[in-house]
């Protein structure tokens, strides 16, 4: 099956995501968050994946009450049966699925900049633990998504990488540095694999992000600090940064681009770490 045709409607009507679904996994806060109020604000219908129900229920409700559609679901995606059932259920609910975001990840232990976090003393369970959600929760993600996509003939997922499975970082951990280093080949691997399905897969590569993935508790302004040093801008990053990326690459506007990974990052690559 060859891809739709392009579309010949003008830029802002194909960057439109009227009467589309959306599934974002991760999306109690942070990117996730961020992503699913982006979608939204373009007019899709979202439903909101996350672990902590507590936080989920909180931030959907914020969500809804800028108008739109908002579904959520409890799913750990370390475990693929909830995954399977949480997004086919949701398509069934929408009667369609149009784009997911594989965004669900934890930071799996101490950076090699540690002393705990280095080779010598890698703890085999928190790395265990990373790969469950950040690689394995990623792929149960993109197979459940491109299972309910299949019939229809199209579908964009889009996977979030990071810079660190890009090159090597010294700021996280093994656990972190491998399974975002998978998912970048995942990412190409899925394309090939989906585009006679007229799937498209694609990765954004977030750079340092203000989030909770290193925790909830009081920020270090030094770690801060040592984040926003890797970047160019000399900043890090506001979630909502990274909204125009993710809605474009949802959108029928990035009709011809899939197998890449696309960073979002202040100009961290492209500088010297």
């Amino acid at each position: 099956m060859s891809s739709p045709a392009p579309d010949p409607r003008p830029l802002p009507d194909r960057l439109r995501l009227d009467g589309r679904h959306a599934l974002v996994t991760g999306a109690a806060s942070g990117l996730g968050l961020a992503i699913a109020e982006g979608l939204l604000q373009s007019g899709a219908a979202v439903t909101m994946l996350d672990v902590d129900g507590a936080e989920l229920t909180r931030s959907a409700a914020a969500l809804t009450t800028a108008g739109g559609t908002v579904g959520t679901r409890v799913c750990d995606v370390s475990d693929a049966a909830q995954v399977e059932a949480a997004v086919a259920e949701a398509a069934r609910e929408h009667g369609g699925l149009d784009a997911v975001f594989a965004n669900a990840g934890i930071a799996g232990g101490p950076s090699v900049q540690s002393p705990e976090g280095r080779l010598y003393d890698l703890d085999w369970t928190t790395f265990d633990g990373a790969l469950a959600v950040n690689l394995v929760g990623t792929l149960a993600t993109v197979r459940a998504a491109a299972r309910v996509m299949r019939p229809a003939g199209r579908g964009s997922v889009v996977v979030t990488v990071s810079t660190a499975g890009l090159r090597a970082d010294a700021m996280v951990g093994y656990g972190y540095s491998a399974s975002k280093g998978a998912l970048a080949n995942l990412v190409r691997q899925a394309a090939v694999d989906l585009a006679p399905d007229g799937i498209r897969v694609n990765g954004i590569a977030p750079g340092p992000f203000h989030t909770n993935i290193g925790g909830r508790g009081p920020k270090d302004p030094a770690i801060d600090q040592a984040w926003a040093d890797t970047v160019l801008l000399k900043r890090m990053g506001d979630p909502r940064e990274v909204q125009g990326l993710a809605v474009l690459l949802a959108s029928d506007a990035s009709s011809f681009m899939t197998g890449a990974v696309y960073p979002v990052d202040g100009g961290t690559l492209a500088g010297v770490f």
